[in-house]
């Protein structure tokens, strides 16, 4: 590829981008939304989120894409934690605590 290919999708992506969130911010930013679109957007984090998470727990990097068990393991706790308590930082610090001694243990120390 040359650098005026790569320059011009860079160029595209990026006004792409840019129209996307004029068509929310700059066309209708002053504006109320109906209700039914604002109940839809309350859960735009929660579908993002396993999305961006799913492929670090399924095939992480660190392991050559291979499924890890301390991976599974720490997610099935975080997700556990989550639900039983509501309280996100008191599931991602289990989970986190949970991937640091599991793959302490793996390791064979």
């Amino acid at each position: 590829m040359t650098d005026a290919y790569i320059w011009t999708i860079i160029i595209v992506l990026g006004i792409g981008t840019y129209l996307i969130r004029l068509s929310f911010l700059g066309l209708i930013g002053g504006r109320d939304l109906p209700e039914w679109v604002l109940r839809h957007l309350r859960y735009t984090a929660v579908a993002v989120l396993p999305g961006l998470v799913a492929p670090l727990v399924l095939w992480p990097d660190a392991t050559g894409g291979e499924v890890d068990p301390a991976r599974l393991a720490a997610a099935l706790v975080t997700f556990g934690v989550g639900m039983a308590t509501r309280n996100a930082i008191l599931a991602i610090l289990a989970g986190g605590a949970t991937l640091y001694a599991l793959l302490w243990m793996l390791a064979g120390y």
